[in-house]
């Protein structure tokens, strides 16, 4: 049983390695305005129910690497409840790469699904 418990966690794992971009930037996407790396989290684990929900740390190098990209801006402000917050947002051509990868997920999503439809729940 062991064997399965590990299997499964490597497997949501390798899943969430290659959708934490796309869900950093739909939640960016979707926000009226500039979120620090908490309230990031803190959607993903609302909206994502959990699945998504991870260490916030590990939230960080993906948005240093999609700001890197250009699809994020940030800027620092001082807070006056502890250190300085970095904010983010989504850049034009980050609104442009969330469509396609969107529609590059839905697509592998659809077919995973009509592959997986003969399985019983």
């Amino acid at each position: 049983m062991i064997e399965l418990d590990t299997q499964l966690r490597k497997f949501q794992k390798e899943l969430s390695a290659g959708t934490v971009s796309l869900a950093l930037l739909a939640v960016l996407g979707s926000a009226p305005e500039p979120l620090y790396g908490y309230q990031i989290a803190k959607q993903l684990e609302r909206i994502g129910g959990g699945v998504l929900a991870g260490k916030q740390s590990a939230l960080y190098p993906v948005l240093r690497n999609l700001e890197g990209a250009g699809l994020l801006d940030s800027h620092v402000e001082p807070s006056m409840t502890g250190p300085p917050r970095r904010y983010y947002r989504i850049t034009d051509a980050g609104r442009t790469v969330l469509h396609e990868w969107a529609a590059a997920w839905r697509a592998t999503r659809d077919s995973v699904d009509s592959v997986l439809g003969g399985l019983e729940p």
